[in-house]
């Protein structure tokens, strides 16, 4: 994304200065507190991914690839936190990297990742809601799944089209519900693992488990790197961070907080999650027909286990959803305030509700899962391929961001201890995002499943920079 794929120069770009903490312009308000945004950013993390693609990975890679898998993925994750936690608290807006791209960078740069950043998030939102009636089918194998879908649709619309505040309340009891659920597991988990408690009235395996069946590398490199694109993809929502601290009251205070909270305890739960699954479980048995959760709880003896990872899985999924609609919604308001998209996209209600933009996303969302039935070979791929690397290119994009504003702020005359809160290691540590990213590009160009998407997603890049080019051009000549 260098400079001379945008429309100004580095020399042109505005001052760096330090927003100050009263209201967005347009009349978007900050209602979120500090325990919102903590919370928010864990459940943009905590997914289906977790609860249902674990078994995939470990059995990929085995016990030793699947525990370095998910340390480099949070080693990632927490080199893009702390490059957006820099910036959210520099710049707290509710377009976040797509305005830090557009300030920092360039207009071009920052048109590209908005849009692909938000079709990216708005064609999932569609599979999610089908998803949410397909789960309900388990209770009720008699109602067609469109109605639960269209309950869904209707209560999440309902929640995103009051106030930030609702939605941000409804989220924070999503993500203790799944916060809750992981910690029972790695603790109920943990007690079978070591024979405190019984375990099918088999003897515990202590840690039998992560040598036997080929040891604790039994697959190749190539399997291991394998599974850490998935993992990487796993990790992928936590930017909702930069997105919230737009509506979050003193982000100087809130954003720091939860950048040094969040990863950590994510890590946490994601590694503590694999170590039990692991330990509990031999790589190679680890079923991929059910949440090798439910088998765990299963063999432990909880009553009603497959009920109860059922309703997480469900929490999960409308806990993106919910994430998914607000995101969008806040990226097509920026979009709009910097004309690079329709202007009615930028009016908000009275209480400070994109609703214009909530509509169209909504409505996007249902156009991708329509699309899943009448374009299966063809449109439907394409918004699948771009949403499979949107998540790396807005990582990609924030680290070079923070570069850019880092290196403009000291050159500018600003002392990097006067910031409110600054990444470490600069600038290793953008670096390293990028050429991170970069390999997972790679990783995915050697697979022969993951080649087209790769190819249809990084494509969209020159389309929609040349798209803002022919905006712009007709922009300044109606000036």
């Amino acid at each position: 994304m260098s400079d001379a794929m945008t429309t100004d120069s580095p020399a042109e770009l505005p001052a760096v200065s330090i927003t100050d903490d009263g209201p967005e312009p347009a009349c978007l308000k900050r209602v979120m507190t500090s325990r919102h945004l903590f919370m928010i950013t864990l459940a943009g993390v905590i997914g289906t991914g977790l609860f249902l693609g674990t078994g995939q990975v470990i059995g990929q890679a085995g016990p030793g690839g699947t525990i370095v898998a998910y340390l480099v993925g949070g080693f990632l994750l927490y080199l893009t936190m702390v490059c957006l936690g820099e910036l959210s608290v520099v710049m707290p807006v509710s377009g976040s990297f797509q305005a830090h791209a557009t300030r920092y960078i360039g207009p071009g740069t920052g048109f590209t990742i908005g849009w692909i950043y938000w079709i990216s998030w708005a064609s999932f939102i569609g599979l999610e809601f089908l998803s949410a009636g397909i789960v309900m089918r388990y209770w009720f194998p008699d109602t067609p799944t469109w109605i639960w879908s269209a309950v869904f649709i209707v209560v999440l619309f309902l929640v995103n089209c009051f106030t930030a505040r609702s939605f941000a309340e409804t989220e924070y009891v999503l993500a203790g519900i799944k916060v809750l659920a992981v910690t029972l597991f790695i603790v109920l988990g943990g007690l079978a693992m070591f024979g405190i408690i019984g375990m099918d009235g088999e003897s515990a395996p202590m840690l039998s488990n992560f040598t036997a069946d080929g040891g604790f590398f039994p697959t190749s490199i190539g399997a291991v790197c394998a599974a850490m694109m998935t993992v990487v993809y796993t990790f992928m929502g936590s930017e909702v961070m930069g997105v919230a601290a737009g509506e979050t009251k003193d982000p100087g205070k809130a954003v720091p907080r939860a950048v040094k909270t969040v990863v950590f305890r994510l890590v946490f739960l994601y590694l503590g999650a694999i170590v039990i699954l692991v330990g509990l479980i031999p790589w190679d048995a680890v079923g991929l027909d059910q949440s090798p959760f439910v088998t765990v709880f299963d063999a432990i003896g909880i009553p009603y286990s497959a009920s109860l990872m059922n309703f997480v899985v469900l929490v999960a999924i409308l806990s993106v959803g919910n994430t998914g609609l607000y995101m969008c919604t806040r990226i097509l308001w920026s979009l709009s305030k910097e004309q690079s998209a329709p202007k009615a996209f930028g009016q908000t209600t009275k209480r400070g509700i994109p609703l214009v933009a909530l509509i169209v996303t909504l409505a996007f969302g249902l156009f991708s899962l329509l699309s899943s039935v009448v374009a299966a070979d063809t449109l439907f791929v394409f918004l699948i391929s771009v949403s499979g690397i949107g998540g790396a290119l807005s990582w990609m994009t924030i680290a070079w961001s923070q570069y850019r504003f880092r290196r403009q702020y000291v050159r500018d005359g600003g002392n990097v201890s006067d910031l409110p809160y600054s990444a470490p290691m600069f600038p290793i540590t953008p670096v390293l995002v990028i050429v991170m990213n970069i390999a997972v590009f790679v990783a995915m160009a050697f697979d022969s499943t993951q080649r087209l998407s790769l190819i249809l997603g990084l494509g969209m890049v020159p389309v929609c920079y040349v798209v803002h080019r022919v905006v712009a051009g007709r922009r300044q000549a109606v000036r």
